[in-house]
């Protein structure tokens, strides 16, 4: 059981791992994020985009999750890419 700080710390960790460790889940919480992603812009310029003209903040704020979440998918990618290279290699991180 997973109790107090400590607890949720290592659990949080150790989702991470599997994530950024396991190609197959890697690649699905990636096209996960990058529908999220797609989905927030479309919602933005489509749906809500009256509701975002009226106020700076709201629009400031909705574009700039937009930007931070579509970097965090590129960097990921690039990340997913450098690791299936690693993987082919067949190295373990410590070179070729």
């Amino acid at each position: 059981m997973v109790n107090g700080k400590d607890g949720v710390t290592k659990l949080s960790v150790g989702i991470a791992k599997a994530i950024l460790r396991d190609r197959v889940v890697r690649r699905k919480v990636l096209g996960w994020l990058l529908l999220v992603a797609l989905g927030m812009i479309v919602v933005g310029l489509w749906l809500i985009d009256g509701w975002l003209g009226g106020g700076i903040w709201r629009f400031l704020l909705w574009w700039g999750a937009c930007v931070g979440l579509t970097g965090f998918v590129m960097l990921f990618a690039l990340y997913d890419a450098l690791a299936v290279v690693r993987e082919e290699r067949g190295g373990n991180g410590e070179g070729g």
